[in-house]
């Protein structure tokens, strides 16, 4: 979000301590045993803004008693964050009870056993007012394994001040800011390039916006064609523009954010978290600081952007799967998700709040952002997605070194290779 949207260090120094780590919170698990509450370890991204703590202590205090929920921060990155899930998982940790999962992991934790199933009325409770997109990112074989709890999306930022009308398409926006590169205005177009999931973002969005996708409907070959390679020379061609930013081939979502409120960008693809960013680190440049659609593969045809977030999955070797259960609806509950919203800039998955003059208020570009999400592409649904991924980051990188043809005939070797791989990537 992310994927979530997404905000995620490195993760060498907790599988580093990981052995007495996982002691210390499966005798943590426990708990309750006395008559006190019950620990349930919450696992989530790092969120700078308090509204993960509050919302577990929020859920905690409602539970009368019952349990009390300990926020872990995973690592920053969406990798780091993975990995340290997979080895406790594998491990069979119990200390393990409430995960946040990327949208494009519940296929591959499902598939080898490592959370639950919703159910009955708790499902019914999980997916009510629930985004269908959403609700589909937690969903393998027509089961639900997650509790979506925020969504995500990306639109186009721009600056005002430079820009009087937001471009439709990537041709456009490459003009504009050849356009701003001659006049010796602020002119980059802040994109993720780096060698890691927000590339293979970039290009899932380019190919479903150009009306292909990157695996078949049964996700078991490769379906890359023509809408594959005009992605992959969009990429190409912005890379080599004037729009590019010499930190392309680095950048992640926080840099792009950094480049924006330096003043040397004038239009950034990115999350929604760089609104109260800029409001409260940049107040100058947040008076012209404006948000429009995506911009499509063409002009007459809008973009279908992949879908981020976070789903929350229960963990498999929990051994309060229930109170797990109920602490999840809470912590996804109406309150958490627009106090979530507000501070920490993520899209919530409840429909109800775009329209809820909580969030309208403070949240200017709800309705631009729920318009994204009701179209919004998604990345392939397979266990072997980590696989995919980083065939398509490695393969695509840097986004300059693209040669459409060629490259797309390499990667659709690559992700047959990938998809027929056995086991799941450590």
């Amino acid at each position: 979000m992310l994927s979530s949207r997404t905000f995620r260090s490195r993760w060498s120094a907790a599988v580093a301590g990981l052995p007495v780590l996982l002691t210390a919170l499966t005798g943590c698990a426990s708990g309750g045993g006395g008559g006190g509450p019950v620990a349930l370890n919450w696992y989530n991204f790092p969120d700078d803004s308090g509204a993960l703590q509050q919302a577990a202590d929020g859920c905690s205090k409602k539970s009368g008693g019952r349990y009390v929920i300990h926020y872990n921060k995973l690592p920053r990155t969406a990798d780091g964050q993975r990995q340290q899930l997979v080895r406790r998982l594998a491990a069979h940790d119990a200390g393990v009870d409430i995960m946040g999962l990327d949208v494009t992991w519940p296929a591959e934790f499902a598939e080898a056993g490592w959370i639950r199933e919703w159910t009955g009325a708790m499902k019914e409770q999980a997916t009510a007012d629930t985004l269908q997109a959403a609700v589909q990112t937690a969903t393998w074989k027509g089961r639900l394994y997650g509790a979506p709890y925020n969504s995500n999306t990306q639109l186009l930022w721009y600056r005002d001040d430079l820009v009087q009308t937001p471009p439709r398409s990537w041709a456009e926006m490459l003009a504009q800011a050849g356009a701003l590169a001659k006049a010796g205005k602020p002119h980059y177009v802040e994109i993720q390039g780096a060698q890691y999931e927000g590339l293979t973002v970039w290009f899932n969005t380019l190919v479903t916006s150009a009306g292909g996708t990157i695996l078949t409907p049964d996700a078991q070959a490769p379906s890359l064609g023509p809408p594959a390679v005009v992605a992959a020379g969009i990429m190409r061609a912005t890379a080599r523009s004037a729009a590019a930013d010499p930190s392309l081939p680095n950048q992640m979502e926080d840099e792009n954010r950094l480049a924006m409120e330096s003043g040397t960008a004038a239009f950034e693809l990115n999350y929604p978290f760089v609104y109260p960013s800029m409001k409260a680190n940049q107040p100058e440049l947040f008076k012209h600081f404006k948000w429009a659609p995506y911009p499509g593969v063409t002009a007459d045809r809008p973009a279908t952007v992949t879908i981020g977030g976070i789903d929350l999955a229960v963990g498999a070797y929990s051994r309060h799967p229930d109170l797990a259960f109920a602490a999840t609806l809470c912590l996804r509950d109406r309150d958490n998700q627009l106090t979530n919203a507000l501070k920490g800039g993520l899209p919530p998955s409840l429909r109800g709040l775009y329209q809820a003059a909580e969030l309208t208020k403070n949240y200017p570009f709800a309705a631009d952002v729920l318009a994204a999400l009701d179209t919004a592409s998604v990345r392939p649904r397979t266990p072997a997605y980590q696989n995919v991924s980083i065939a398509i980051s490695h393969t695509l990188s840097p986004p300059a070194a693209i040669q459409p043809e060629s490259s797309i005939a390499d990667l659709r070797g690559q992700i047959q290779d990938a998809l027929g791989s056995k086991g799941l990537i450590p």
